[in-house]
């Protein structure tokens, strides 16, 4: 019995230290020339998105589009203004997002591709803004407040 425990210990104070020696894998960036730079916020959310001629193909973090943001409707949000555009096959987009949860960072990156995209096509602009692509959404969450359990809620009414 005192053996496996010994084994247990052994074998956990080794993985803490491969992970405590293991470092990130570098992400691969791809060679940003020749592209326009734009931010985009949303919540807690900054993205930063670069757009580039090319296929259509839109990388975030490291990873594509689909598979970063498996939903959807994230997925949706992020090609809206491409099809707002008509600019689908047009541009590239590498994306780098942080912060917030996945909704905010869709919203994030789909702020800062319409900004990038007014940057290289100027005539672009009045489609975007009637669409709204190119205001920031700036409704965040409320703070808790001090006597309430969230933000605005209150503890339950007791008559007794």
């Amino acid at each position: 019995m005192a053996e496996a425990k010994k084994t247990v210990a052994k074998t956990t104070k080794a993985t803490t230290a491969k992970k405590a020696t293991a470092k990130k894998a570098p992400v691969a960036t791809p060679k940003l020339t020749d592209t326009t730079y734009a931010t985009g916020k949303r919540k807690d959310s900054v993205a930063r998105v670069y757009l580039m001629p090319g296929k259509g193909n839109i990388i975030v973090n490291g990873k594509a589009s689909n598979e970063y943001f498996r939903r959807a409707v994230l997925q949706m949000i992020i090609a809206q203004p491409f099809g707002v555009t008509n600019r689908e096959t047009s541009y590239d987009i590498v994306a780098f997002v942080e912060g917030g949860g996945l909704s905010g960072q869709a919203g994030a990156v789909k702020h800062g591709i319409s900004k990038a995209l007014e940057k290289v096509e100027p005539e672009l602009r009045a489609v975007l803004k009637t669409a709204g692509f190119l205001t920031r959404d700036s409704r965040v969450v409320e703070r808790k407040h001090y006597g309430y359990r969230k933000a605005r809620r209150s503890t339950q009414f007791s008559k007794r």
